[in-house]
């Protein structure tokens, strides 16, 4: 039977965000000149389209692209991974070869 007490609960906890989850993710296998282009245009998306995400941050090391970002939703990144693989596909010409991960998913 439910707990109709502790579903109540836990969803109005769910509702007024008092579960955050940091995802961190990486794209490995971009060409280099591509990478500072991508970052930019990545974290204009996510701060003016996907107001969702928290805290959004993309950053080109030279070599991968790496996106973090909070949201109250996500407790397996698939949704964010989701999400920045579109912003890939939009922003980068070439990006085929190029690889997701999901580098960590952190409860904040």
């Amino acid at each position: 039977m439910f707990n109709c007490p502790t579903l109540v609960l836990n969803t109005l906890l769910y509702a007024y965000g008092d579960f955050m989850y940091r995802v961190t993710l990486v794209c490995r296998g971009l060409r280099k000149e591509d990478g500072p282009e991508a970052s930019s245009d990545i974290m204009k998306e996510f701060e003016s389209h996907r107001k969702w995400h928290a805290n959004p941050a993309c950053a080109w090391d030279g070599e991968n692209l790496k996106f973090v970002s909070e949201t109250d939703f996500d407790n397996d990144g698939q949704a964010t991974l989701d999400e920045f693989g579109d912003c890939i596909a939009a922003y980068v010409t070439n990006y085929c070869g190029s690889q997701v991960v999901i580098e960590s998913v952190e409860e904040i």
